[in-house]
């Protein structure tokens, strides 16, 4: 890949469109497969808008979900390589596109640096052909999708299940499979064995004579030991993962996944120190499984690993890839401020770029039961608190994503839907709580939000696209990274920022990201800690024990890995080292008694 970092999914609808705006400039992306009818919307918008003729694909059609995702994915495949072609054919002159492809590359790179001395070169047959080299590298970036992988609501007709094969998360793999890309399905939050079963079904994910395939899987793990145990089971069906996408538990945008206190360095470490033999016991399951499938592989396979969660400098991300041999980096949240990358509305967008450290914060609003980073001055926070004054809490729950609650219906319904909230809040009422009781826990009933709308609401709001009574309420979950980006930036500032070529945190005072993350930790810790007082058994005992120790552990590794690194003139490292001592402080106070 031309570039050293990627743009992770952000939500369903920040990035749903993103890889139309970087991905002629070689910069690989991320969007979420999971909501057809936004991925329809959004084809529409961009057809007509180019002018393209554009066939609706009816909800009632045959593998509608299916159909709708490869016909979207389809469409961004040929779009982007027009715009490549375009870019090609286009003059070196100041300002371009074919420039600005070029001018955005890190520094040192060959590229880059092929670019930088050919502009140096006189006119004539000469350089002439240098650009006619420069033009035939020129790549675009990655189109890759992601899927929740235990997002896979069940579907009906006429109450009759639709089965297996059409739930939600295998309708929109197989949306991916059929689609003419050559490009990475991310899976994300958790393993499901029948989807990953399902992967086999799909030639595009096997090798070809070649040895390379035309699809391929990357997995978002928070640790070593879950990514083996899913590596493991993929390998032994043939498949093969060709990256690991390690992402912070806490210190993420969207759905946070705490680990059992296992922190982000030694994650990294364990990676770093396992990586060579991790790649030859996968392999050696690997290939037996291909034999049996008719297929030969001499040679191992690729297999990259990135990290992503709350990098925010140029001298971070460095640091990640030259201390840690990473492949490349993600950067997510800072993108949000980026109007020409990701979908956010301009009242939303004002909001972000004004907003502290105390705006971004870890809920319960998910209907998943997943710790959820949310923003505080989000309108469907305003939404929520305006339907419980009206004694009418929860939402309509149109689209049905999130149904995966049984307790008082047959069918699963989804935890923010007014139905569920009714009748859970009936079954408070009828308990004989207190009124401490009761209000503790129609709180935690009605904190739930819909995600289905208020992460598409953005998208629809910025290119007018809101139907008359859609809700236009809008659910944004940046990580508390974004606290210390303060503006709206264009892409060449970002892309600026990451490689170093100046520095959108100059005056910002912000804690090293693995110090920050700790932090985060330890609140997490704290808030377990209150929320079980009165209910403190053995078992959860011996879990935040645990977890407390891997804490101290993980204080121990940054102290070891930053006295390592110490450079007596910089004060960095020392305001490093007295970050940790504060947090190690703070965490022998949180008694586990």
């Amino acid at each position: 890949m031309p570039h050293t970092f990627h743009i992770p999914v952000l939500g369903l609808g920040y990035s749903i469109d993103t890889p139309l705006k970087v991905a002629r400039y070689g910069i690989s992306s991320v969007l979420s497969i999971v909501d057809d009818e936004l991925i329809e919307r959004i084809r529409e918008y961009h057809m007509r808008k180019m002018n393209l003729s554009f066939s609706p694909i009816p909800k009632s059609s045959t593998d509608s979900r299916a159909s709708r995702i490869t016909t979207y994915l389809n469409f961004l495949s040929d779009a982007i390589a027009s715009q490549v072609a375009e870019i090609k054919k286009q003059a070196f002159d100041a300002g371009s596109d074919i420039c600005k492809y070029f001018e955005l590359l890190p520094e040192g790179s060959s590229l880059k640096n092929g670019y930088e001395l050919m502009m140096d070169y006189p006119e004539g047959e000469h350089k002439a052909r240098f650009q006619h080299v420069l033009r035939n590298k020129i790549k675009s970036g990655a189109i890759d999708v992601n899927i929740m992988a235990k997002v896979d609501k069940m579907n009906f007709v006429e109450n009759e299940f639709a089965g297996d094969e059409n739930t939600d998360a295998l309708a929109a793999l197989r949306g991916f499979a059929k689609s003419e890309l050559s490009s990475s399905v991310i899976l994300s939050a958790g393993m499901n064995p029948r989807l990953y079963s399902y992967l086999a079904q799909f030639g595009d994910f096997f090798p070809d004579e070649s040895g390379k395939m035309k699809k391929k899987i990357i997995l978002k793990v928070s640790d070593f030991r879950s990514a083996l145990i899913q590596a493991k089971f993929l390998a032994k069906k043939g498949l093969w993962v060709s990256e690991f996408r390690i992402e912070s538990g806490l210190n993420c945008g969207g759905h946070a996944f705490a680990t059992e206190g296992y922190l982000l360095g030694p994650i990294l470490e364990e990676f770093k120190v396992k990586r060579e033999e991790m790649l030859q016991e996968l392999f050696a399951l690997y290939q037996p499984a291909l034999q049996q499938k008719d297929l030969n592989l001499k040679d191992l396979p690729r297999q990259r690993i990135t990290v992503q969660g709350g990098i925010g400098t140029a001298e971070e991300n460095l640091f990640l890839i030259h201390h840690y041999g990473l492949d490349a980096t993600g950067w997510g949240s800072p993108f949000l401020l980026v109007p020409e990358v990701t979908n956010v509305d301009d009242v939303t967008l004002n909001t972000l770029a004004n907003a502290t450290e105390r705006d971004f914060y870890l809920s319960n609003s998910s209907p998943l039961g997943i710790q959820f980073n949310n923003f505080r001055s989000s309108s469907i926070e305003g939404q929520r608190l305006g339907r419980i004054e009206k004694h009418r809490p929860g939402s309509p729950c149109t689209k049905k994503l999130l149904c995966n609650n049984t307790e008082f219906t047959e069918q699963a319904i989804c935890t923010a839907s007014r139905k569920y909230q009714h009748l859970k809040i009936k079954q408070l009422e009828s308990l004989g709580l207190t009124a401490e009781e009761f209000k503790e826990q129609f709180e935690a009933v009605t904190e739930k939000i819909c995600l289905c709308e208020g992460l598409c609401s953005s998208t629809y709001l910025k290119y007018e696209i809101s139907k008359p009574k859609e809700s236009k309420a809008v659910a944004i979950c940046p990580g508390p990274n974004l606290a210390y980006f303060s503006g709206i930036y264009s892409l060449e500032e970002m892309v600026g920022h990451i490689y170093g070529r100046l520095n959108l945190l100059e005056k910002i005072e912000r804690p090293h990201f693995f110090v920050k993350e700790l932090g985060l930790y330890i609140d997490y810790l704290q808030g377990e800690l209150q929320q079980v007082c009165n209910d403190f058994t053995d078992k959860k005992k011996k879990q935040l024990n645990h977890f407390k120790l891997q804490l101290c552990e993980g204080i121990s590794y940054y102290k070891r890995l930053f006295n390592e690194i110490t450079d007596d003139a910089d004060q960095t490292l020392d305001l490093i080292q007295t970050q940790l001592n504060i947090s190690k402080e703070r965490l022998d106070l949180l008694r586990i008694e």
